[in-house]
């Protein structure tokens, strides 16, 4: 993923946290806040220590790549996304990764339908 689509600052981290609005299942909670004058959406991961040690931290947040990179034509432009993945998260593989994230974001309403 390209530089320029991730969040990477304490402060972009915490306004989505604090004005953005958030939306769930089992294995990841997403927030997303629309942002004015920003024609790309950008990406912010979490992981945490709790969910396993690097290794897997670190394949949680290829797959979330991943699978963002694979719906990012349907996904709306314009919004920060923070996505926080949970601890059912660590035992799936690539393809159950990609259907949790596109059921959490139809139930958020920031997936566009099929083009």
């Amino acid at each position: 993923m390209r530089k320029e689509l991730r969040i990477k600052k304490n402060q972009d981290f915490q306004a989505v946290f604090q004005k953005g609005r958030s939306f769930a299942n089992r294995q990841f909670v997403v927030y997303s806040l629309e942002k004015e004058g920003q024609d790309a959406f950008r990406i912010g991961l979490s992981v945490s220590k709790k969910l396993g040690n690097a290794v897997t931290r670190n394949r949680i947040k290829r797959y979330i790549r991943q699978s963002i990179f694979e719906l990012k034509d349907q996904l709306k432009q314009g919004y920060d996304y923070v996505i926080i993945a949970r601890k059912p998260a660590a035992e799936m593989d690539m393809s159950e990764v990609k259907k949790s994230l596109t059921h959490v974001l139809k139930v958020g309403k920031v997936l566009e339908k099929d083009k």
